[in-house]
Formats: C-alpha cells, structure tokens, sequence
C-alpha cells in the first residue's frame, strides 16, 4: 500500500493557559496568631493620623418578660493604655470621661476618643486617633476594649478592630477568641523603636479590671473605680 507522503500531521493542541494564581489584597493585612506583627512604613507615618476603629454586634435583645428585666446589650468600649517618652503614662477611655492624652510639653492631644457608642449600631463605631506627627513622643500604646455593660459574650460581640494609617493598607485584628470570664481584651499594642512604629496583635483576654490588664503589661499606673 503506497503511502501519501503530502498528508499532514494531526496539529498538537494548544497548550491549556496557566490558571492565574489569586490576586493578593494589598489594602487590608490581617494580624493572626501565625503572623502578629506589622511595620507601619515610614511613608505612613511621616503626617497625618492613624486612626483606630472598634465595630461589634449588640447582639439581639432577649425575648421574655423576665429576660427583659435582666439582660441588657452587650457595650464594648474602646480604650487605650499610653507611655510617652517622657515618662507620662495614662489611659484614653469613656470611663471617668478620660478622652484625651496630651502632651505637657507641646501642649497638644496625642491621642484622642472620638466618642462612645453604647448599642453597637453606629456605622462608625468608636475611634481612636493617634496623631502621628507627634510620633517621637510615643513609646507605646496598649489598645483595648471593655464590655462595660451585658454578659462577657465576646463570641457574640464578634469585635473586629481596624488601625487604618494615612496610606498603605490597613490593619486588622480581630477578636475570634473568647473567654466568659473576662471582661477586658487587650487587642494591640503599639510599639516606637528604631525602625519605627511596630504593631503587634494581642487578644489577650484579661480576668479583672484596669488593674489586671496594667499588671498584665507592666504599666505602673494607680486604679480608682470611673464612671461614665
């Protein structure tokens, strides 16, 4: 049988495109137990604010005449331990109306509450401003929340805290551990040292008051019961 040598060879298929891999979000980082810690770059923090948020859930309100009477919506506060370079140290909280931090020596507001929201439900949620032009005279700040009023429900709360500077990505860290017993969170602390502001993720669940969360952290400070 002859054999037709003009007849072309069946063409080999196309190779299949590479899938392309997931694009990495580079507007938000997310500090976890395998990775806590982030440097804020020096473009970051050259001006400007580095504002930290605290949203939750209230959760639903109990039902019955009797739940009524006794159960109230979980509010978290936001809050911070601050120690600046001079030596100074204090706390910025709604408790004791204590909604600022300034420096003796400018005199200026460092740090700063914006508010206080007692039903979860405000867009905006609570906010601290750090005022970053003012970074020399910081040498750590300790953020955490308070349920102030409800059951130590942290589950439900389902807490998430967003540090969001004037540019770069923001940080998050969120509060997906919970402990029924406690009542205080320390979330992040804040750190300046020679490469600059560190921040590095807590969740540290504190059994105690203001006391225990400064001992926890070595802060030195003298305790008397606030109000808001």
């Amino acid at each position: 049988m002859a054999i037709d040598y003009t007849r072309r060879a069946p063409a080999e298929p196309e190779p299949a495109a590479p899938v392309p891999a997931p694009a990495i979000s580079l507007s938000k980082i997310t500090l976890t137990k395998a990775a806590p810690s982030v440097s804020l770059t020096k473009e970051s923090v050259a001006s400007g604010v580095l504002r930290v948020n605290l949203n939750w859930q209230s959760g639903a309100p109990a039902k019955g005449f009797l739940a009524k009477l006794t159960a109230r919506p979980v509010d978290l506060d936001l809050a911070c331990l601050y120690e600046f370079t001079d030596g100074s140290k204090g706390v910025v909280q709604a408790l004791g109306n204590s909604f600022e931090a300034v420096d003796d020596s400018s005199p200026r507001r460092i740090i700063w509450l914006d508010g206080d929201d007692r039903s979860g439900q405000a867009t905006g949620g609570e906010n601290l401003t750090i005022d970053l032009s003012q970074t020399a005279a910081i040498r750590r700040v300790l953020v955490f929340a308070m349920i102030y009023e409800g059951v130590s429900n942290w589950a439900a709360a389902d807490g998430v805290v967003t540090l969001t500077p004037p540019s770069g990505a923001q940080i998050e860290v969120r509060l997906d551990e919970a402990d029924a017993q406690s009542r205080i969170c320390a979330i992040a602390e804040i750190t300046n040292g020679p490469s600059g502001l560190q921040v590095r993720r807590e969740v540290n669940y504190i059994r105690g008051g203001h006391k225990a969360l400064d001992e926890a952290y070595g802060w030195g400070l003298s305790w008397t019961p606030g109000r808001k």
